[in-house]
């Protein structure tokens, strides 16, 4: 939350310069406050610890969050606990109609295959155009991140040699941004996957940004800011066995998997992970929550604009069969 202080301080300049949010008493006296409305979809099998982990991110806020958990209808999830779903979730037909200030869309474990043999492609679809319209700030995590770049910038992804996975180094490239005030200059953050986004491809779209780069692990976050969306590649909400589990889960399927890098102490799985990002990705959310969201979005939710992709973009939204079934390389 900010500062509120007096426009004409002295110290107002030294505080901006230093990536201090200050907010000036004209400005605080004319700001309506509300609870955000955030909206997780969650696609991810393991529901349950997926939800706690973004709702443990979302909820270390001073800022009022009422949370409302999505799921897709085109899929059948084995996972979840009997009734958990009924319960807990509301699929997107349900939801299609309200206004959202913030959206999460997870990773899922599907990055093997092309984006429109995923069995709920064409719903996830319909999600990311409804974002457009109805949410002010979409944070799209993992294998959502980079179906979103493939939907709208029709930028493809490659499949690497072998799977990234571990605790690795970043830097902002924008150490000034909002997203990135109290970070420092190194922070850690978990990946793990099968395919990356090539820095390249992204440089060619107009207004996309990136703004956080790791020299194992590629790309970790850009924006087309002008347009709210934010994209990740990595799992700032991963607890601290996450990788752990999915390291085990692999060696009993037998697919010989390299010991996740940065994460056990001396590279032992048998001891405790070393958790290294817990205190940047709470960082993260908050910052989210407040400079992307809650800074921006209008007191009346229902006033929220359409984000509309320039028109210089148009084509390579417009994704042929052959395009879509090409994202692998």
């Amino acid at each position: 939350m900010p500062i509120k202080i007096p426009a004409e301080l002295p110290a107002r300049k030294a505080l901006e310069s230093e990536n201090i949010f200050v907010m000036t008493e004209d400005r605080a006296s004319a700001q309506d406050i509300r609870p955000l409305e955030i909206a997780i979809v969650n696609l991810m099998p393991t529901k349950v610890a997926t939800e706690t982990q973004f709702l443990r991110l979302l909820g270390n806020s001073p800022i009022q969050v009422n949370a409302t958990l999505l799921r897709t209808a085109e899929h059948e999830s084995r996972n979840a606990p009997e009734g958990h779903l009924e319960r807990f979730y509301s699929t997107f037909a349900e939801a299609r109609e309200r206004n959202f200030d913030g959206l999460i869309v997870t990773g899922a474990p599907v990055e093997h295959l092309p984006f429109d043999e995923v069995d709920y492609w064409d719903e996830l679809a319909e999600i990311m155009e409804y974002a457009q319209k109805k949410v002010y700030s979409t944070l799209y995590i993992c294998w959502a991140a980079q179906a979103a770049l493939n939907y709208f910038y029709n930028i493809s992804k490659r499949s690497l040699p072998r799977k990234i996975s571990g605790v690795f180094p970043h830097t902002a490239t924008k150490p000034n941004l909002e997203l990135f005030r109290g970070f420092d200059d190194v922070f850690y953050a978990p990946h793990s996957r099968h395919t990356e986004i090539l820095e390249d491809d992204i440089r060619k779209i107009p207004g996309l940004e990136i703004l956080a780069t790791s020299p194992d692990a590629g790309v970790a976050i850009l924006e087309n800011r002008e347009y709210r969306q934010v994209f990740m590649t990595g799992h700032f909400e991963y607890d601290r066995d996450t990788l752990a589990k999915e390291y085990e889960r692999d060696v009993l399927k037998g697919l010989n998997p390299d010991i996740p890098r940065n994460y056990f102490p001396g590279d032992d799985p048998g001891l405790i992970p070393t958790m290294s990002w817990k205190a940047h990705a709470h960082l993260f959310f908050s910052n989210w929550l407040n400079y992307y969201v809650y800074q921006n979005s209008p007191f009346s939710i229902g006033a929220i604009q359409p984000n509309e992709v320039p028109d210089a973009l148009q084509n390579s939204r417009e994704l042929t069969a052959d395009s879509v079934r090409g994202n692998v390389k």
